[in-house]
């Protein structure tokens, strides 16, 4: 990998981290105004670290060591930290079981948003698919059903992989649904800093998932992909502690990341797949799909400016 891909893979990983942990960073600015001055220099130093060293290099790890269990623990923890090509190998061999388990939940992910969940309709059709929420679950089981009938062609370990995917995305968005009820929960009196220190550091971990998961749609190597994400983590603490309200403005940046999360998890079960994909077009798409809503977000805050909206 020469040094313009590799530059190329950093910022489009940063960009996607931080984009789709826009959620989070609101979150966490909204809990952090109601905590004392201590507790904020706490969780803005330490939980930064964490977010950083702990969540971001532990998952990887986690994903690595599911992918080969040959590796064993400490194996995998290694391949974690190497850049060494006979570990760049070994992963690469297993990719199609990783790369269907990660496509799988980014696609689940993304028709959840696209059917439930509440937005700003950034395109006409969303609005269409918002109407039409009860078809979420069928959607989503005819497509797992498709993956896996051509998963097992190849391998059942891809069927497997594919379906754990969905497991994976139903447990996640079950902590973030519980997470929801907690943060109104964080709001009432008598809630002590502590607690809701605990509750952004399980939050955060949770909201990372999609963007480790993500990462791998633009490289296997998991230096690059902590680089990346470690990267993409300081940004949200800064937007976290100085931007949020103009991060708001920009009303469509979610669009983005959503349809950013659609292509990365179309390009991972293509790889699966055997379909070679140019390892510059995540990056790419990723800039080009964020760079369009955040233009369309621009174009709404000066109408709303000068009142012509």
């Amino acid at each position: 990998m020469d040094w313009l891909l590799i530059i190329l893979t950093v910022a489009g990983l940063s960009v996607f981290e931080t984009v789709s942990s826009i959620d989070n960073a609101i979150i966490n600015a909204d809990v952090l105004a109601t905590m004392g001055e201590k507790g904020r220099r706490w969780f803005l130093l330490w939980g930064l670290i964490f977010a950083v060293f702990v969540v971001r290099g532990l998952l990887p790890w986690l994903i690595v060591w599911a992918t080969i269990p040959s590796l064993g623990p400490a194996g995998a923890l290694l391949a974690t930290f190497s850049s060494d090509p006979a570990v760049m190998a070994a992963i690469e061999e297993s990719a199609p079981v990783l790369l269907i388990f990660g496509g799988t939940f980014l696609i689940f992910l993304f028709f959840h948003w696209l059917f439930a969940e509440d937005k700003n309709f950034g395109l006409r059709s969303e609005r269409f698919f918002s109407q039409q929420a009860v078809w979420f679950y069928a959607t989503v089981s005819v497509l797992l059903a498709a993956i896996v009938w051509f998963a097992l062609q190849l391998s059942a370990m891809m069927g497997f992989a594919a379906v754990l995917g969905s497991t994976a995305f139903f447990i996640v968005h079950g902590f973030r649904q519980n997470a929801e009820v907690q943060e109104a929960r964080l709001s009432q009196p008598g809630i002590s800093d502590l607690s809701k220190i605990a509750y952004l550091e399980v939050l955060d971990a949770t909201f990372s998932i999609d963007g480790v998961i993500g990462a791998f749609a633009f490289t296997l190597s998991v230096p690059l992909i902590l680089i990346g994400n470690g990267v993409g983590a300081v940004v949200v603490r800064e937007l976290t502690i100085r931007g949020v309200d103009r991060i708001r403005s920009y009303c469509y940046l979610k669009n983005g990341a959503m349809y950013s999360i659609l292509v990365l998890g179309v390009i991972m079960l293509a790889n699966s797949f055997g379909f070679h994909v140019p390892v510059w077009l995540s990056p790419v798409a990723t800039f080009a799909i964020v760079g369009y809503f955040l233009y369309r977000s621009v174009r709404i805050q000066k109408k709303e400016t000068t009142g012509t909206a």
